[in-house]
């Protein structure tokens, strides 16, 4: 057997989390094994196994064309602290309890340093519209070389200073800014303090006015951008009071800062109206109005039928202008198609004119 990849010795703070990776190649696939020694000097070396120290011990390891390994130690303290080694051999005697292997086992070290977490005191201030945000990290403390300010993972802001004290100013209400906001000391190993800005819920209603068919299902929904999130929705009707699931027709869904309230076959006359959704946590409450309103299944349609109405008198009238109009006159032929009919009644009148002489 022989290793890939080793694990590397890191420093980490109390409270934090550590993660080792081990590697090993070989024919047959090696097991792989963890062993720890602490920094007692009576202490000698004890294999670790998945669930150790109170569960905080994890360990996921897979077999497949080669060895990989991967130990977790969450919540650390300072008893975490020591070697920790990465064990592989592919011996089939390597786990009998009487017959030693014939070939050793490969080892491959890692130091992890556990050092006392520094305090870190925050504070925010108000003052001429503007929030002042600070963190002071007491000591000891191990060098600092830089700052960072960080909210919902982006950076706000950052330096190359050293010393234990940063600040961050924020332009506005404390409103329209609240959240989490870290503080970034850069060091081995990086230290972040956390500096909140707490508000009661500014509950806000997706749709301000929301629209339904009679007979469907009606859905309303509030959320709550700000922090921290709501504890505890509730909705009201106006003229009708509390609604709670237990109605029949009401289903409310309530996660964090998101509510959703369900209609159940929507009803013209008693659904109609302004809903109001409320949020409270720890700091207060907030709450917001939604317009509903509900149709006729048939309303849809009145648009089309408006259209074939218009279209019916339109062909009534125009069926009745050509039966009333008068018929056109008989257009003159250049072609002398009325010169015989002129012609024949000269010769008449002629001929009638000679019989009267001869008389």
């Amino acid at each position: 057997a022989g290793f890939i990849k080793s694990p590397l010795s890191q420093k980490r703070l109390t409270q934090d989390s550590v993660e080792l990776y081990c590697e090993a190649i070989g024919n047959p696939i090696p097991e792989i094994q963890w062993w720890f020694e602490g920094n007692d000097p009576n202490e000698t070396y004890a294999q670790l196994w998945d669930g150790a120290r109170q569960d905080r011990v994890k360990i996921n390891a897979t077999y497949n064309l080669h060895s990989t390994s991967t130990i977790s130690i969450a919540n650390l303290t300072g008893d975490d602290s020591g070697m920790y080694e990465c064990r592989a051999s592919n011996d089939p005697d390597r786990n009998h309890l009487s017959k030693s292997p014939k070939v050793k086992w490969i080892r491959s070290q890692a130091n992890v340093f556990v050092i006392e977490r520094p305090e870190i005191t925050t504070h925010v201030a108000e003052a001429s519209g503007k929030l002042i945000l600070t963190c002071n990290m007491s000591a000891p403390h191990p060098a600092i070389t830089g700052h960072k300010w960080i909210h919902r993972e982006k950076i706000l802001d950052q330096d190359e200073g050293s010393s234990a004290f940063t600040s961050y100013t924020i332009t506005g209400k404390r409103e329209e800014h609240s959240g989490v906001y870290e503080c970034v000391f850069e060091a081995n190993p990086q230290i972040r303090g956390q500096v909140n800005i707490s508000v009661p819920p500014q509950v806000t209603a997706y749709k301000k006015s929301e629209h339904g068919n009679e007979g469907d299902t009606g859905v309303l929904t509030c959320k709550n951008p700000s922090f921290p999130a709501v504890t505890t929705w509730t909705w009201y009707k106006s003229g009708h009071g509390l609604l709670e699931n237990a109605s029949g027709r009401y289903i409310i869904k309530s996660s964090g800062n998101k509510t959703e309230l369900r209609i159940l076959k929507l009803d013209i006359e008693q659904d109609t109206g302004d809903y109001f959704c409320n949020g409270t946590n720890s700091y207060g409450t907030g709450d917001a109005t939604v317009n509903l309103r509900v149709r006729s299944r048939l309303a849809a349609l009145w648009p089309f039928l408006g259209i074939v109405a218009e279209v019916l008198v339109l062909v009534t009238i125009i069926f009745i202008y050509e039966k009333r109009r008068k018929p056109d006159e008989v257009p003159d032929d250049d072609d002398g198609g009325s010169a015989p009919l002129k012609s024949n009644a000269t010769n008449h009148k002629d001929k009638n004119v000679r019989q009267r002489n001869a008389n």
